[in-house]
């Protein structure tokens, strides 16, 4: 394997640009010729959360014109990875033949952390971040992927990390996409809650998969003054 495809998607390209700088260095450490997917920008998640079935078609339309299989997709998000590989199914079901182009192309696709552990076979990367972190698996990542190990096996090897845990990691930071946006009271306290406990761990930095956590927790502690950082694992992994 000498090539791979990179889906930024939007938050990365937003409000995230170092994630997607940072993706793409680690995966060129590993000799990987890495091609951005430029002619699609959402994987579609949001507008068929919310029931618009058209507004999503369009996105995913966009999204497989612009995939062929044959080559890996690497998507650093455990959120838009699941709704190209798991949730498309249901949008796509009236559309036999844009469903069978997603059904071709679910091999292919990879969430970054799993993309490095199970199909590059690696762990150490060369990174090293000396700050003492916690992990935060998010929603979709965890229990739609069920990627739960490589996450944490990416961060045990970085030089210099402490790795320390917290009280009921597996909670929801609150983002939940358009659910921190119609509930704004209860998405504001699910974070609140979530950086108590971190707090009480004493790390100094939050490390997540998600963008949308990393803005979600972010955004929370800037309002509060609280001096603990979000990184994605991307950036943690391109550290030196």
């Amino acid at each position: 394997m000498t090539e791979v495809r990179l889906f930024a998607t939007c938050l990365a390209e937003e409000f995230f640009p170092s994630v997607i700088d940072a993706a793409t260095t680690v995966l060129e450490r590993l000799k990987l010729k890495v091609r951005p997917i430029r002619a699609a920008f959402c994987c579609a998640q949001a507008p068929f959360n919310e029931g618009l079935r058209e507004p999503a078609l369009d996105l995913a339309r966009q999204f497989l014109r612009a995939c062929e299989p044959g080559t890996p997709i690497v998507i650093p998000s455990g959120s838009c990875s699941s709704m190209v590989k798991i949730f498309y199914s249901d949008l796509l079901a009236d559309e036999p033949k844009l469903a069978e182009r997603a059904a071709a192309l679910r091999p292919w696709l990879f969430e970054f952390s799993q993309f490095l552990v199970d199909v590059m076979k690696v762990k150490y990367v060369g990174a090293r971040f000396d700050r003492t972190v916690v992990y935060h698996p998010a929603c979709h990542l965890t229990r739609e992927l069920r990627v739960i190990d490589q996450p944490r096996a990416l961060l045990a090897a970085v030089e210099g990390v402490r790795v320390v845990d917290f009280r009921n990691p597996e909670e929801c930071c609150g983002f939940g996409g358009v659910f921190s946006v119609k509930l704004p009271h209860i998405s504001a306290a699910m974070a609140e809650d979530k950086i108590a406990r971190i707090q009480e761990s004493g790390a100094s930095a939050i490390v997540a998969n998600d963008c949308g956590c990393l803005m979600q927790l972010g955004g929370a502690l800037h309002r509060r003054a609280i001096p603990i950082e979000t990184w994605h694992l991307a950036e943690v992994l391109a550290a030196r």
